[in-house]
């Protein structure tokens, strides 16, 4: 047994729920799983179909982007989580897919808005975009630049990662993270839910409101406040 079989087992079995949710096409994703205490994470290696994956095949990364176990290359968004987790400390799963509807969202350049309890449920705040990144980016470490492209944009906006877990990257897809790596799976599907519910209210109603700060406030901290009520 290795020391990571934890973590491998842990983002195997993340990963095997993007097929299942519906939230990625052939090989568009990737889930990772951290342990803090080792300063490493599992992650999909690149391209290789879920039919075909297993714990062993999960690459074992530092925090530093290095391969430090595995005989396959990993995701080729290795250096974006690699960022995430570096730089937010609290957080031990990150999801990245290319799903339809929060997607389409990314690719208009359109924050989601707040439209109704759904949303509320799960933050206060519309879902951000981060901007277009600029040519000096790209033409640099694309994929670390892409994580600071998301950090910056959750500061532009007095945003917490702890606040809201899930964002889009414009042109892009959507990434969302965790405490855990089933959680951030469970905040991918319901980003692409409020995605999807989102783009049907506009096409219903192009002048539809955003839901009143009453029922946002109302919403959330019944799930979430200090009096919370919601679930067992």
């Amino acid at each position: 047994m290795s020391q990571y079989d934890h973590i491998q087992q842990s983002a195997y079995l993340a990963n095997m729920q993007l097929p299942k949710l519906g939230l990625v096409l052939f090989t568009f994703g990737n889930v990772s799983a951290a342990d803090r205490s080792l300063g490493m994470f599992a992650i999909k290696p690149s391209g290789v179909p879920y039919e075909d994956l297993s714990p062993a095949k999960m690459v074992i990364v530092d925090f530093d982007g290095k391969t430090v176990q595995g005989k396959l290359r990993p995701s080729s968004d290795t250096q974006t989580h690699a960022v995430l987790y570096k730089q937010w400390t609290n957080i031990g799963g990150i999801v990245h897919t290319h799903s339809v509807y929060a997607t389409a969202w990314a690719q208009s350049l359109r924050s989601i808005p707040v439209f109704g309890t759904t949303h509320a449920d799960h933050t206060t705040v519309d879902i951000p975009c981060a901007p277009p990144m600029r040519d000096e980016m790209i033409s640099g470490n694309y994929e670390y630049e892409t994580g600071f492209q998301i950090i910056n944009e959750l500061k532009d906006k007095g945003l917490s990662y702890e606040e809201i877990e899930m964002i889009l990257v414009g042109n892009h897809a959507p990434f969302t993270w965790g405490k855990t790596p089933e959680k951030a799976v469970y905040n991918s599907a319901v980003l692409e839910s409020i995605a999807q519910m989102a783009l049907l209210t506009e096409q219903i109603n192009a002048n539809a409101p955003r839901l009143k700060a009453a029922l946002i406030k109302k919403h959330f901290e019944r799930k979430h406040g200090p009096d919370s009520y919601y679930g067992q």
